[in-house]
């Protein structure tokens, strides 16, 4: 995609001249396992629990400026009050407020690549330097000892568990570490963590100040499309984060939605451990192929493909599979990012590679 014309990049704050508008490369395609959704019929109960909740909402008045219902309710969910909760539209609004409330001229943001790129994008956006932990090229896995090293000039940590787009989770105890050592915040992202069966971080709010976890109900909840994410941590950081945050960003059908599917969550949660299973099976047709698949505890694999640019682009082309293409990203060389699809999706992917790749189908 281009970026800003030459009289934006003259018009524009500094730090923004050379930003260009997200793009996800979709196209059309019959089979879309690029963007980690949750591609499984929703469970019937959610369904019908969410369809009611839409129609009886009322259009004609502005939303609860701060879903006041759906905090109380994630709040029992998780054992917390409703003042160690913020919800957004989506995780990244979340994110942006956490930069710019944290961030600035003068901060210090650390990030361990390869992870989700919307971290160093926001952070560039309000000015903060962005200093890099690299992840081990082979193993995929984080440096802890420099990233706690690292944490202690920081005022923001980003680690994502399970990560993305690498799928390795952070045991607690590392997090823990991490907390000890930062004087500023932790975040920690657990919009896959659903997936993972290394725990979460949330334990550590009742421990720690200087923790925050976010979730989503946009990947195991099947909910992407609905835009809900929310955000737990101490009650001052929660206070200062709505105060930055635009009012009304989360609308009456969003909130009626989100509220649905935490009441009828554990229909939702019952699916995780059959896409868990799936994952594995998936895997392993992938290794079957004479793949580099790394062990994953989120919903997608990163995937080694020999011309991976090419192979991406002849499974939309010639099999109309759509699959996210990393092979262009610093520490990513032919890797491909391939969502946990349905049985039947994930075996026309593995067809697909095998005819792409001159192997025999395991």
């Amino acid at each position: 995609m281009a970026g800003l014309s030459e009289r934006m990049r003259q018009m524009v704050r500094p730090e923004l001249k050379d930003f260009e508008p997200y793009d996800p490369a979709f196209v059309p395609c019959d089979i879309n396992l690029s963007a980690n959704e949750n591609t499984w019929p929703a469970p019937a109960g959610l369904s019908a629990a969410v369809r009611e909740a839409l129609a009886t909402v009322p259009l004609n008045r502005y939303p609860d400026p701060l879903a006041n219902e759906l905090r109380d309710a994630i709040a029992a969910w998780h054992g917390v009050e409703r003042e160690n909760v913020l919800v957004g539209d989506g995780g990244d609004e979340l994110l942006f407020l956490l930069f710019l409330a944290f961030g600035g001229p003068g901060r210090v943001l650390v990030d361990c690549p390869p992870s989700f790129t919307v971290y160093g994008l926001y952070a560039s956006m309000v000015g903060t330097t962005v200093e890099q932990v690299w992840r081990d090229p082979e193993t995929m896995l984080p440096d802890l000892e420099a990233l706690v090293d690292a944490g202690r000039r920081a005022d923001l940590v980003a680690v994502t568990s399970p990560n993305n787009p690498t799928g390795d989770a952070i045991a607690r105890g590392d997090i823990e570490r991490l907390l000890d050592a930062c004087p500023g915040l932790v975040l920690v992202d657990e919009a896959y963590g659903e997936f993972s069966e290394a725990g979460t971080a949330l334990p550590l709010l009742r421990t720690h100040d200087n923790v925050v976890v976010l979730h989503t109900l946009s990947k195991a909840f099947g909910m992407a499309g609905v835009r809900l994410g929310y955000l737990l941590g101490p009650a001052d950081v929660i206070d200062a984060l709505s105060a930055v945050r635009q009012p009304y960003s989360v609308g009456v059908l969003p909130q009626a939605a989100a509220l649905a599917a935490v009441e009828h969550r554990d229909d939702a949660l019952a699916q995780v451990a059959a896409i868990r299973e799936e994952r594995e099976r998936l895997r392993a047709g992938l290794l079957g192929l004479g793949l580099t698949v790394w062990p994953s505890d989120a919903n997608f694999l990163l995937v080694r493909v020999p011309g991976a640019h090419e192979v991406r682009a002849r499974l939309a082309t010639d099999f109309s599979i759509l699959v996210r293409d990393f092979s262009q990203a610093p520490g990513l060389a032919d890797c491909l990012r391939i969502t946990v699809g349905t049985p039947a999706e994930d075996d026309a992917v593995i067809r697909a590679l095998a005819a792409l790749v001159g192997k025999e189908c395991p």
